[in-house]
């Protein structure tokens, strides 16, 4: 057994300041020893006996356990604390001051209600711990097997160092980097890191990469970096150095609460001043110009935005999009480009051998997946000859297709499984696929042998098998380079005689060509992308000829495209200029910095960019874009914790749901918006007509009934606007420059539906007065005016109700909606109905907000009111339609 590491003295991991960063760190550690150096007391790096335990003792004190740097987490209070500063909390915190300066407290204290409860909301839904860096902890194996004093033993792997030889076996996971110094048939899996789909051969002096899975073969390797100066770690800075950048949408409410900040403001202000010209003192002036400001604010936006995007995320989540930041609901219907990886994403990340070229024709494989159904098409003589090809490829490997949980799954390599389920396909029983000998695939040989009955059966790369070939059918090399142009990965399959020169003098049965094939649906989805203005990207790690070859396939690519391979040498206006056209764009070999890059500059050059990821490297740039997408069923942790939207079953498809439910959340807030700016124009006009009287018309509405209205009726309708569901055309036009408010929105808020309602509850208001007897300057009575100011609060009210619908379409009349297309709409009305009863109703409430039941006429305008509003909508829109 190996000596156990001495306790770590306390404070060594806090010992930073002597390791400035990791990449510093790691230089010195890789410099520490020359490969080939011998310590002092040590044993030769790499050598058979591995190190002496002295000398791991004395490396792991001083470069540190073999574990990736902790993060510091951003605290829980810090991240409510932010709900409670956003530009639009601090607009509502200001109006909940100016309602203190008022006199009116109690409409500060629910203000401030209104503040608290959507930030506990907003901070419910959306906490979640950005654990991404953590989990990169979690892929680090617990254990290792080294040889330690001239023995392998079994150790923590937290205590490997340098030039620890590590000994290596199917199955494993890498525990540090490191290079190899022996080999057997070594396979790795990177496709984590590198973003590489297939295991890659690894042989002596080759690099292997900390946390990525042996596949295949037996291997003795040199640890080159441990802990904070592996790549993997160089992926968790290159992750904590890049944050998210403000969503569409939050820059866009940006906006809109400056511009109703300043129009609240001057607007107050101005009505402040046009009371002094009037007469009023100067403390009932400005007391009236905070209550106008107040007036204008609709506190009840913030609460109905927050709701409206925890809508949204609900309906991803029923698609199979889980979101995890709620403003990334709408970000992603901003997206004008995405840039997605291949394996997985839009392939189904399995291979599968499809086309089978013998000298008796070619045949092609129909199947699902490793599943030993398929469907064989091709000649009858090529069909006759397919089982004997298939069963010399499937004796020559080790993987396996497994029927597990009632699904047929790889074990083992992918490739190696998917002739394995061709053999079965063929109708060849697995108990015939066991040979008596086999020698394993190597990198140097690039192939595989078996022998089985006095025969031998070779697999491998085609021109290393056709060069041991000693007769070739005419058409191979043409069939060769036909299989190779349309991206298929091409294997031989040979045999001969055994013996000694087993592997030579062969005769070539045929040739076998593989794919990773696409999702049944991701052309379908990417046409739909292409239809609704939005770019599209791929960025692999992957091959370039098989990059190209599946974007060509599923109609990423075309005419006209650009095929990029990394490194990317241009500048960044140039990189992203190629990759900016509307015919595709391909990048392959990309590394985790590639990405990044691309994302930043493609955002720089104006567009919302949305990156799609699975694998450990695909975290930072997941954080650069302004969304970015994981892979929920085959992706890691690291990728899921550092995206805003995970997908539950890894479709591309379920990309152009999100897409379409975001858009449809947008055009959702520019309803509600509508609807709220039209309220504040009815709320504010009383002010207005008693400021520009000198008091000579009565105040018909107070304060408290302009809340009550915010978030008491109106709160309901507005939820419901935002649940809309998506119209038919949400996917038939580019995303264009998107703005909240806009001339549109302003036209009917402030030039058509709001007046209206201003109109009719001031002439309700009139209307009541007058027939009680009030003449013009006079100081009505108080029971007569409670009565005139709730009809007029009641003809707001259900002005609203009708506006509401009116506000579910900015082109189509109400009329010809479908009634029960948003069945919340109508259950929001009834609700404001009965809440309408309640605040003029319930003596208590109604002394409190100021007003009381209406009378006869008061209830005669509130009846109307809806009637006028959805007549004069339907003459604006049909009027604008012509």
């Amino acid at each position: 057994m190996a000596e156990p590491a001495e306790p770590r003295p306390a404070g060594a991991a806090e010992r930073g300041a002597a390791k400035p960063d990791a990449a510093e760190h790691g230089a010195a550690q890789r410099g520490a020893v020359e490969p080939g150096g011998v310590e002092p007391g040590g044993v030769e790096p790499g050598g058979a006996e591995g190190l002496a335990s002295a000398v791991a003792r004395e490396r792991l004190s001083i470069d540190g356990p073999n574990t990736l740097p902790a993060l510091r987490r951003p605290s829980a209070l810090r991240s409510l604390a932010r709900q409670f500063t956003h530009l639009m909390a601090l607009l509502l915190w200001t109006a909940a001051g100016m309602a203190l300066l008022s006199g009116t407290p109690a409409l500060a204290i629910a203000i401030v209600t209104v503040i608290v409860l959507n930030a506990v909301f907003a901070f419910w839904q959306e906490h979640r711990a950005d654990r991404s860096l953590e989990q990169l902890a979690s892929l680090m194996p617990a254990s290792a097997r080294a040889m330690r004093d001239g023995r392998p033993v079994t150790i923590d792997a937290a205590e490997l160092v340098r030039d620890d030889l590590l000994l290596l076996s199917a199955g494993d996971r890498i525990p540090a980097d490191a290079v190899v110094i022996g080999s057997e048939g070594l396979r790795v899996d990177e496709s984590m890191v590198t973003g590489e789909s297939r295991p890659v051969d690894r042989g002596e002096g080759q690099p292997l990469i900390a946390a990525t899975f042996v596949v295949q073969g037996l291997a003795r390797a040199r640890v080159t970096a441990t802990g904070s100066a592996t790549q993997l770690a160089s992926i968790a800075a290159l992750a904590r150095s890049t944050r998210r950048p403000p969503s569409p949408l939050t820059r866009e409410l940006n906006r809109v609460v400056r511009i109703i900040a300043l129009v609240a403001v001057l607007t107050g202000a101005g009505l402040a001043a046009v009371g002094l010209t009037l007469g009023l003192a100067g403390p009932e002036a400005f007391l009236f110009g905070v209550g106008v400001a107040v007036a204008l604010i609709p506190e009840g936006l913030l609460p109905t935005v927050t709701l409206s995007l925890a809508f949204g995320a609900q309906r991803m989540a029923e698609r199979k999009a889980l979101v995890r930041r709620l403003d990334s609901v709408e970000a992603l219907g901003s997206t004008t480009i995405i840039c997605t990886d291949k394996t997985g994403t839009l392939t189904q990340n399995r291979m599968s051998a499809v086309e089978v070229w013998t000298d008796s024709g070619s045949v092609t494989i129909d199947g699902n997946g490793y599943s030993p159904e398929a469907s064989i098409t091709g000649g009858e003589r090529a069909r006759e000859a397919l089982p004997e090809l298939a069963r010399s490829a499937a004796l020559c490997v080790t993987g396996r297709a497994v029927l597990r949980s009632g699904e047929w799954t790889s074990d083992g390599d992918p490739l190696e499984s998917a002739l394995w389920a061709l053999a079965l396909r063929c109708g060849i029983a697995a108990s015939d696929l066991e040979p008596s000998m086999r020698a394993p695939y190597t990198g140097e040989r690039m192939l595989s042998s078996a022998t089985l009955d006095d025969e031998s059966h070779v697999l491998g790369a085609p021109e290393r098998v056709l060069d041991r070939c000693a007769r070739i059918p005419p058409g191979a090399e043409a069939a060769l380079d036909d299989l190779t142009r349309r991206g298929r990965r091409v294997l031989a399959v040979a045999r001969g005689e055994a013996g000694t020169q087993a592997e030579t003098g062969l005769v070539l049965l045929g040739l076998v060509g593989l794919e990773d094939p696409p999702r049944p649906d991701v052309r379908e989805s990417i046409e739909a992308c292409r239809a609704a203005g939005i770019r599209l990207v791929m960025v692999t790690g992957d091959h370039p000829g098989t990059a190209v070859a599946i974007a060509r396939e599923v109609g990423l690519l075309l005419e006209g495209g650009a095929n990029l391979t990394s490194p990317l040498g241009a500048d960044d206006e140039t990189l992203a200029a190629t990759l900016d056209r509307p015919e595709g764009a391909v990048v392959a070999r990309v590394t985790p910095a590639d990405k990044v890059r691309i994302a930043r500059v493609l955002r720089a050059r104006g567009h919302v960019v949305a990156m799609t990821g699975d694998g450990v490297n695909d975290g930072p740039a997941l954080r650069e874009a302004d969304v970015g997408v994981a892979m929920g069923a085959t992706g890691t942790d690291v990728a899921r914790e550092a995206a805003d939207l995970v997908l539950l079953d890894d479709h591309f498809g379920t990309i152009v749901a999100a897409i379409r439910q975001g858009r449809a959340t947008f055009a959702n807030a520019r309803r509600f918006l509508t609807y709220h700016l039209t309220d504040n124009v009815a709320e504010l006009a009383p002010f207005v007509a008693w400021a520009l009287t000198g008091g000579q018309f009565p105040l018909a509405i107070g304060v408290l009934q302009v809340l009550a209205l915010d978030i008491g009726t109106d709160m309901l309708p507005a939820l419901a606007l935002g649940v809309e569901p998506p119209s038919r055309k949400v996917m038939t036009r580019p995303p264009g420059r998107r703005r909240l408010i806009d001339r549109t929105v302003l036209g009917r808020a402030f030039a058509m539906l709001g007046p209206i309602e201003a109109a009719l509850s001031l002439g309700a208001f009139a209307a009541v007065l007058l027939s009680g007897g009030w003449s013009w300057g006079a100081v009505p009575d108080g029971n007569l005016l409670a009565m005139a100011s709730g009809s007029a609060f009641a003809v707001i009210a259900t002005s609203q109700m009708a506006n509401a619908f009116a506000c579910r379409s900015e082109t189509t009349p109400v009329f010809s909606l479908r009634l029960l297309g948003n069945r919340q709409l109508l259950w929001a009305i009834a609700a404001e109905a009965a809440l309408l009863a309640v605040f003029l109703g319930v003596p208590s409430v109604s002394a409190l907000l100021g007003g009381s039941w209406p009378t006869p006429l008061g209830w005669a305008f509130a009846i109307a009111a809806p009637a006028v509003v959805i007549a004069v909508d339907t003459l604006q829109k049909r009027l604008s339609r012509r």
